[in-house]
């Protein structure tokens, strides 16, 4: 079964989840504000698209952190920690489909990996 990762209250998590049930897509939502997320997986995302992709720069969580704050971020181990404490900064959604995964919502990305039969 699809993880779906984010937090409910996010519009672009929302939009996420509006088109899988649309499309009739069975998907497990995992909400970081409710169930965090464990280290294990986080590493497995920042292996999957490295921590600069997966740092949410332009969200209000990275916006409140100070200069100083911002510029220890310079390396996996950082992000990480800082993703653990603040998982609110991390992109999202995080589509798991176990043997793909996918970051961001891209309607033309989900129906390729979603519906690849389908015109």
């Amino acid at each position: 079964m699809i993880k779906l990762y984010g937090i409910k209250n996010c519009d672009t998590v929302k939009k996420s989840m509006n088109w899988l049930s649309d499309n009739n897509i069975k998907y497990q939502f995992h909400d970081y504000k409710k169930d965090g997320i464990d280290e294990e997986k986080l590493a497995e995302f920042i292996e999957k698209f490295g921590f600069e992709k997966l740092l949410n720069r332009k969200g209000t969580t990275w916006r409140q952190m100070t200069r100083d704050e911002q510029n220890k971020i310079i390396d996996n181990k950082s992000a990480l920690e800082l993703m653990r404490k603040k998982p609110s900064i991390i992109k999202r959604p995080i589509a798991d489909l176990g043997s793909n995964q996918l970051i961001g919502f891209d309607i033309d990305e989900y129906q390729k990996s979603f519906c690849p039969n389908r015109n």
